[in-house]
């Protein structure tokens, strides 16, 4: 979303600089004058667009910047049956989650239906290694889903000492 701006603002200036090629160049006034209005009646369609694909899922083939990450925590899965595979995961170190699709894959489907389900009963996280390597999918037709139990918390409890209290009378603690 912080690149969207810049993204936009790529897109109006080769929507000015061919609005200016259009204005200037030696057609007739009625070209120009098209060539003028497709550019403005452009330039709002691309910004709907470009928030339109916010909401959309992206293909995990399509992702580019993040292809080394080592790992991503899966939040929700949702399944189309027949059609596709919808993960919100939380890739490496990042905070914003991100939506991702799959083609549909019967086994890969119920490998991550149970995956979540014994992650929820045992309240631990569901991790993808390497989730975005063309090995995960083509070559081995599976993700590498593992299970990460919660931390175990400490059951030595930790040595407890008297509390000093100063007292006024005396010179010592």
């Amino acid at each position: 979303m912080e690149n969207l701006i810049y993204l936009f603002a790529a897109t109006v200036a080769l929507f000015a600089l061919l609005a200016t090629i259009a204005i200037w160049s030696p057609r007739k006034t009625i070209v120009r004058v098209v060539a003028l209005t497709a550019a403005v009646i452009l330039l709002p369609l691309g910004y709907v667009q470009l928030i339109e694909l916010l909401s959309q899922p992206k293909p995990m083939s399509f992702e580019w910047f993040n292809r080394d990450a080592k790992e991503a925590k899966i939040l929700a899965v949702s399944f189309e049956e027949g059609e596709a595979i919808y993960l919100w995961m939380q890739v490496g170190d990042a905070l914003k989650p991100r939506y991702y699709k799959l083609p549909w894959r019967q086994d890969l489907a119920e490998r991550l239906e149970e995956a979540v389900d014994d992650a929820i009963t045992r309240g631990s996280t569901v991790v993808i290694t390497t989730p975005f390597s063309p090995k995960s999918l083509e070559e081995l037709g599976n993700l590498n889903i593992d299970i990460i139990p919660p931390p175990v918390p400490p059951t030595k409890t930790p040595p407890f000492q008297k509390p000093q209290v100063l007292d006024p009378r005396k010179r010592g603690i």
